[in-house]
């Protein structure tokens, strides 16, 4: 169940990520501005994704989550498929949409259903299994991104039956978008996990119910959820790095998408999965927040190595850099989801996963990408784009850094009155 779930993550990643590697074509094809492409790379997914994710989380703690995120699989594939149609911004801003609609299926059913499937002493490796495909997607979009780029300088336009004349970029959005619809399958096939609610509690929360839940306690979860929202902020932004690394090092893009799919394959997989068994570990020796110390720790290195890479002199020391960055945000990718299931209660946990995904995935798209096109076309210019990337985690990461001690107590007590165990002196 896991490993069909990651392999569906890894699609929707891909799907996700594989536009930030074909800015320049399509820009050049489409006749699109550095803000256009911003919008495309975050909010046209972000809106609908976050928009249709409480109503889907709260569907996923009452219906059966395998047909849930099957139909959501097949709708982000589609989606993706059809960009490949696109002939002006409208175009792909509409299948964006799609996109974002159709992969705000995927998290709160399948944590829910890991969580339903693993004690809380034993989360933490399948969710960091889970959690390794956002590197693994981010990577494979990398990659092929590369292998497009350099066909792309040997061969012209292409000739389909029944679609048509593509060009390079079209045509991969066809094939990164088809074969997650056999993913879809598989999912509608599997069976349905039982479901884990201890005795005397409902077998699923309304949403008003969660909402007031949330609301009693905002000061810890808005303290919590801070923390990964900064992550996919400065994660997101570096959609742009491709263009910076052209623009500033004069790298072919497709000597970066190269290097750091390779680095997202490799590194990203082994970060988040060490994480996950950190915080097993820690949860184990009764230290019931490790999942939170061990995301704290990867957000600190986020920002400050985030804040460096576009200030290096050279690519070469500005990828170094980078490298722990990709750390920083791998393990807090890991450990922030571990974490949250820890402060769930079952009978909303659909629920409470959507919401944390909705505010960290559309703080991400809708701050991070547009940020920094905004920044490169009415502040320090399209040439000058290294330093747009290296305000994004100073302004938004540094405040929230501050956060740190608070949330840390706080989560400490939630954690405790959830869990009903004592959590382990610091």
């Amino acid at each position: 169940m896991v490993v069909l779930l990651t392999i569906a993550y890894v699609f929707s990643f891909v799907d996700r990520y594989i536009l930030g590697f074909l800015v320049e074509p399509i820009k050049a094809d489409l006749g699109l501005s550095d803000t256009q492409m911003g919008l495309l790379l975050g909010p046209a997914f972000a809106v609908l994704y976050a928009a249709a994710g409480l109503p889907l989380g709260w569907l996923a703690d009452r219906s059966r989550r395998t047909w849930i995120v099957s139909a959501g699989v097949a709708l982000w594939s589609l989606a993706t498929a059809v960009s490949a149609l696109a002939k002006n911004y409208t175009h792909l801003l509409l299948a964006r949409l799609g996109v974002g609609v159709g992969e705000a299926t995927l998290a709160p059913c399948a944590l829910s259903m890991i969580s339903d499937s693993f004690p809380p002493e034993k989360r933490g490796r399948p969710v960091a299994l889970y959690t390794a495909a956002q590197s693994l997607g981010a990577g494979f979009a990398a990659l092929g991104g590369a292998a497009v780029l350099v066909w792309a300088k040997t061969a012209g336009e292409i000739s389909l039956p029944g679609v048509g004349t593509l060009k390079p970029w079209q045509l991969t959005f066809l094939i990164v978008g088809l074969p997650g619809l056999v993913v879809a399958l598989l999912l509608f096939l599997y069976r349905e996990p039982q479901r884990q609610t201890p005795s005397g509690e409902a077998a699923g929360a309304s949403i008003p119910e969660t909402l007031r839940y949330v609301g009693q306690r905002w000061t810890t979860w808005a303290s919590f959820v801070a923390f990964p929202m900064v992550m996919t902020t400065v994660a997101y932004s570096q959609s742009w790095f491709a263009a910076m690394y052209e623009r500033t090092w004069a790298w072919p893009t497709e000597r970066y998408a190269l290097w750091s799919g390779l680095a997202l394959v490799i590194l990203g997989p082994i970060t988040v999965n060490a994480a996950g068994w950190v915080s097993d570990r820690l949860f184990a020796r009764g230290q019931r927040d490790g999942p939170l110390r061990v995301m704290l720790m990867g957000s600190v290195l986020l920002v400050i190595a985030g804040a460096f890479t576009p200030l290096m002199p050279t690519g070469e020391l500005a990828f170094f850099v980078w490298l722990f960055c990709l750390v920083g945000m791998s393990t807090v990718s890991a450990a922030a989801p571990i974490a949250l299931l820890n402060i769930a209660p079952g009978p909303m946990r659909g629920q409470l996963t959507a919401l944390f995904y909705m505010f960290t995935s559309l703080t991400g798209l809708v701050v991070g990408p547009p940020a920094v096109g905004l920044l490169t076309d009415y502040v320090v210019g399209t040439e000058n784009i290294r330093y747009a990337a290296a305000t994004v985690p100073v302004i938004f990461g540094a405040p929230v850094l501050l956060l740190l001690p608070f949330a840390q107590r706080r989560y400490a007590e939630e954690c405790q009155r959830v869990l009903g165990r004592p959590v382990a002196d610091h």
